[in-house]
């Protein structure tokens, strides 16, 4: 038997999983929820959605639909909304999928209050909080926690990410992401809960956007921050955008839990990338590495004697080259199947279904949410986990705000089962 479950925020990015989240084999009811009544209603009158939707499952506000009889709500809207509605719907007695981050607001000590607040209401109601980080399902991330698992890394030393975003991108150009937003309602809403911060001379930085560049890193590594220092770079062209952010470019460094050291970089005012990637991360072990789509391994422990068995283990996989095709996870067979007939534009010249979105994530992430909640376990990405990769960043700016003392990150442990 599947669950039921409701889409709150249909925009460009919500839309975008909209079909995904209908389609899986194990949701048997989805429900609408946006403001707009004609972003519903592009999904409302697809013929694909009928055997699963009724019209009565459509709403105006998050406080309707919460009144359902629903399992569980995504929650894709506005990301300074994520973690009160997060927690509101958990209240409610539901489960909740958000779109990162657990929330974006200048605030570092308020961000860390909102961190304890979802935590605590996942353990007291017992109801499960996963964050759609889409950096923890991209292929190479899959890949390493593979050989993490089977302990072809050895012990971790060091490791990087980062994530290079320039405000004037080609592809995601950041000024017009901000300029869409706040002509919504709920964007002109935030011009006017923001101005409390701006009273105060709080500005924010995009470590508190951390999650792309600390995910996989921490994922792979199964370690959290236990130490920090930060540092920042200031806009020196007077550039408006700049105006809300102490820093456009944030450089931190992380003692883990695990004895490895982790760098970090957040950078939104960048000619470029270093690296083949804008979004990605590297990682040395002691048997094994991973950068750059390359795994070397030098496979210590194989016996001196046993020359053909090195050479083998060799031959295997030092210097091998991958692809993400080589690395991705596959998805369950009949969720692929599902998931190609409801997004054509997700199939390749031979119809079969191929991963798309944030390096190929998002199928993903509605699987790994939809699979917990049906057997009752806690996802890859919960509260937990979650505000490991949050608070690391909230931690760095305040450190780059006190030139890079070094300061102390927190921690929830580990979720329950």
């Amino acid at each position: 038997m599947g669950i039921s479950l409701g889409l709150v925020g249909l925009g460009m990015f919500g839309g975008a999983f909209a079909d995904m989240f209908m389609s899986h084999p194990n949701v048997d009811r989805i429900a609408l929820c946006d403001r707009e009544v004609d972003r519903m209603d592009v999904f409302a009158n697809k013929d694909i959605w009928q055997n699963k939707f009724n019209r009565k499952d459509m709403y105006e506000s998050l406080d309707d639909i919460l009144q359902t009889d629903l399992d569980a709500i995504v929650l894709i809207t506005q990301p300074w909304l994520h973690a009160e509605q997060a927690v509101k719907t958990m209240e409610a007695g539901k489960h909740v999928y958000s779109a990162v981050p657990i929330v974006s607001i200048p605030d570092g000590d308020e961000i860390l209050d909102w961190c304890d607040k979802v935590v605590e209401t996942s353990r007291r109601t017992g109801l499960r909080y996963m964050l759609g980080e889409t950096s923890y399902y991209r292929a190479n991330a899959m890949f390493c926690r593979r050989k993490a698992a089977d302990g072809l890394f050895g012990n971790f030393v060091y490791a990087e990410g980062e994530y290079f975003h320039d405000v004037d991108h080609p592809y995601c150009n950041l000024r017009g992401v901000a300029e869409s937003r706040m002509a919504s309602k709920a964007g002109q809403e935030w011009l006017e809960y923001k101005k409390k911060y701006d009273q105060r001379g709080i500005l924010t930085g995009p470590m508190h956007y951390p999650t792309h560049s600390t995910c996989g890193p921490v994922s792979v590594m199964n370690a959290h921050a236990k130490k920090v220092t930060c540092y920042g770079y200031k806009n020196q062209t007077n550039d408006p955008f700049s105006s809300d952010v102490s820093f456009s470019n944030e450089t931190a460094l992380f003692e883990m839990s695990n004895g490895a050291t982790i760098r970090i970089l957040e950078f939104r005012e960048c000619g470029g990338h270093i690296g083949n990637e804008e979004e990605t991360f590297r990682i040395v072990g002691t048997k094994g590495t991973y950068t750059d789509n390359k795994w070397m391994c030098n496979f210590r422990d194989a016996a001196p004697e046993d020359v053909a068995a090195r050479k083998a283990l060799a031959q295997r996989y030092e210097n091998q080259s991958l692809t993400d095709e080589d690395m991705r996870d596959p998805l369950p067979e009949e969720v692929a199947k599902a998931f190609g007939e409801a997004c054509a534009h997700q199939r390749d010249a031979e119809g079969d279904f191929t991963p798309t979105g944030h390096g190929g994530s998002h199928p993903y992430l509605v699987h790994e949410f939809v699979d917990a909640i049906v057997n009752n376990r806690q996802p890859a990405i919960n509260a937990w986990e979650a505000c490991r990769y949050m608070a690391m960043g909230v931690m760095a700016h305040k450190s780059a705000l006190k030139d890079g003392e070094r300061l102390d990150v927190p921690d929830w442990g580990d979720a329950p089962e």
